[in-house]
């Protein structure tokens, strides 16, 4: 598999990975999150691909201390081989390279699979309550 910042050929197809996998929500617009991702210089979308079609993906960001990782997603036909980890350890050089000393990410509670597969690869529950506001209603 070839890890690589994602190109517009691949967006739409990373937008649809992430709606099959459940990530998206009515209130966030993943074509906007998507290009504000690729348009900054503190953050991409990485695409994990196989024969040119995408496998996996992972949007991937920093703060100048703190990483975070949102929308990692696998294609359903390719879980179970490994690949989800292969991007997180995609994103986590990406960040070093950044300068980040940590990373973090947000789990709904009740995902557990997802929960189990952080935990596999050594992450650990913080213990903070995420506060959110919205800046503008074009989200």
């Amino acid at each position: 598999m070839l890890i690589t910042d994602l190109q517009p050929p691949h967006y739409d197809d990373a937008v649809q990975l992430w709606e099959a996998a459940g990530l998206t929500r009515p209130w966030n617009d993943p074509e906007a999150d998507l290009l504000r991702a690729v348009q900054s210089p503190s953050s991409t979308v990485l695409g994990g691909l196989i024969d040119d079609e995408l496998a996996c993906t992972a949007m991937v960001g920093h703060d100048g201390h703190r990483g975070w990782v949102y929308y990692l997603a696998v294609a359903e036909d390719r879980r179970g081989e490994g690949l989800g980890g292969l991007m997180m350890d995609a994103c986590e050089q990406w960040l070093r390279r950044q300068g980040a000393v940590k990373v973090q990410l947000m789990i709904r509670e009740t995902n557990t699979e997802v929960l189990n597969f952080y935990e596999r690869l050594g992450y650990e529950r913080s213990d903070v309550e995420v506060r959110a506001k919205w800046l503008t209603t074009d989200a």
